[in-house]
């Protein structure tokens, strides 16, 4: 269920994307002051006329006021920040970001900013820029928190009450667990989703491929979404994430190998078996997050 905020200021946007742009709409709705700061002005351009937030600027004065700055930007750009960026930021407010890797992020910020906080909102879809926007893209989706021994807890309970804001799921962890998790649920599957593409990419039989581009259905359209996805926020997390997503690239090769074996041997009660312990254990995955905390 959806709570107020407690602020006395504006809430400042760097970046009015996917996420930045959702926010934004999503703040707005529930009567928050928000300010959007972008790098071009026709981006800002594009931004006012969705109305992605009351006032929106290239000029990063725009979040002199705020009391809480959310930093919805590339993760290449909030890992090796601007001076500028830095610069921009109030001392007084409360700092997060919704990169979808923790532990590099923390090393970059845990010493720019007095009240960084890191976090996560597990929300997004396959379209990116400026036009993406949209309301209720985090309701009831959860929204990760990765604090550390030195976070200020006021400012961790600033961005508390943001994700119960936007009706997110709360949950509490450390960096590293967050980025293994991720790796397995989030990282892993852009890479299927990839190669799943690549093998049909690869088919030689034109008639094959057109036969296969009639016939797709839902089941296709959900498996290859993350393939078919933002490249620029694929390689980033290929990149910044890269030892846990080796690492479960390597367990995931392990369970086509045995499935492979299976079929080879034709012992089709144990593949049943398989598919009815798989079918089994996605319910577990697939239902709403509840509050948690999972730092132990």
């Amino acid at each position: 269920m959806k709570q107020p905020i407690d602020t006395s200021g504006c809430i400042g946007i760097v970046g009015l994307g996917l996420i930045g742009g959702s926010l934004g709409l999503e703040l707005q709705s529930i009567g928050l002051q928000v300010r959007g700061l972008v790098h071009r002005p026709v981006t800002a351009e594009r931004a006012k006329a969705r109305g992605l937030a009351q006032k929106i600027s290239t000029n990063s004065s725009i979040l002199n006021d705020c009391d809480l700055v959310i930093l919805a930007i590339p993760l290449d750009k909030l890992i090796n920040p601007s001076s500028d960026l830095i610069g921009a930021l109030p001392k007084s407010a409360v700092v997060t970001d919704v990169g979808s890797v923790k532990g590099p992020v923390l090393n970059t910020w845990r010493e720019l900013h007095p009240k960084f906080v890191a976090s996560h909102p597990m929300a997004g879809t396959a379209e990116s820029g400026v036009e993406s926007g949209k309301i209720g893209l985090f309701n009831k989706r959860p929204w990760i928190t990765t604090p550390e021994s030195n976070t200020d807890l006021a400012a961790l309970e600033k961005v508390h009450q943001l994700a119960i804001a936007l009706g997110s799921h709360w949950i509490t962890t450390n960096s590293e667990k967050h980025d293994q998790a991720v790796a397995l649920i989030s990282h892993l599957p852009m890479l299927v989703s990839t190669a799943l593409l690549q093998t049909l990419d690869s088919e030689n039989d034109h008639q094959i491929i057109e036969l296969s581009k009639i016939i797709a259905s839902s089941g296709f359209e959900d498996t290859t979404r993350i393939g078919g996805g933002n490249p620029e926020l694929g390689t980033s997390m290929a990149m910044h994430n890269t030892s846990a997503l080796l690492e479960t690239l390597s367990s995931y090769r392990r369970s086509l190998n045995h499935l492979e074996e299976v079929i080879v041997s034709k012992q089709w009660n144990k593949f049943k078996e398989e598919l009815q312990h798989t079918k089994a254990m996605r319910s577990s995955f697939i239902r709403s997050v509840p509050k948690v905390n999972v730092l132990d």
